[in-house]
């Protein structure tokens, strides 16, 4: 009996103290203290768990809320980052933009863009491919290391208007990034982020944008 009533008591603190430490906060930690408090009430009083199995669950509770905590605020944080890059990249629509891509859209207006070497090359070629496997190849020529530019007109090429693929190929084996400039048209936010639409390419993420050149409308000087 005083076996029973020590135990108890002790039932009855351990359980004062997990709803005092964890019992404001939220509903993961009320289902915990639910369980815990069962446990205890429920242990055999002549087997009783040990104190320090109740002190890791408690510690593993504070780690998991810890990390709840963490992940909201990094959700916070995200959106609230994503909304400042609208109001950033809505203020520059109608600039023209750099775009890291692998694919572009020719219609009637030719399309800037350029590439940088690493070293240089003797043989140098601008591979665009149709959507049906058609390709053409731009001559570009003995390049030095450093950016290069081109340009890609499709009327001048004979090519169709569409969709295209494309990528540099040079003698040495090196395949440097393809950047093509277009107008920034419209930025907005989608359930995939931050979406913008750029002359020549469409709607992209805006971690494509690589830089931003002088305003679209702006003479070559």
């Amino acid at each position: 009996m005083m076996i029973t009533t020590a135990t108890q008591a002790t039932a009855a603190a351990t359980a004062g103290t997990a709803k005092n430490a964890i019992g404001s906060n939220g509903e993961i930690s009320q289902l915990f203290t639910t369980l815990l408090v069962a446990q205890i009430r429920n242990q055999d009083p002549l087997q009783p768990a040990d104190p320090g199995e109740f002190i890791s669950q408690l510690t593993q509770l504070s780690q998991v809320e810890s990390l709840e905590a963490l992940i909201r605020q990094n959700s916070a944080n995200a959106a609230m980052l994503e909304g400042l890059q609208v109001l950033a990249l809505g203020g520059r629509v109608g600039s023209q933009v750099a775009v890291r891509t692998e694919r572009v859209i020719l219609e009637d207006e030719p399309v800037q863009g350029r590439f940088t070497l690493a070293n240089a090359s003797a043989d140098v070629s601008l591979v665009l491919e149709s959507e049906t496997g058609v390709q053409r190849r731009l001559a570009l020529g003995a390049r030095s290391a450093g950016d290069v530019a081109f340009t890609i007109d499709r009327q001048a090429l004979g090519l169709p208007a569409g969709v295209y693929s494309v990528r540099v190929v040079t003698d040495n084996g090196e395949e440097p990034g393809v950047e093509v400039l277009g107008t920034l048209r419209s930025v907005r936010l989608s359930a995939e982020g931050v979406v913008v639409d750029v002359s020549h390419l469409g709607r992209i993420p805006s971690t494509a944008i690589t830089g931003f050149d002088a305003p679209a409308n702006a003479s070559a000087g």
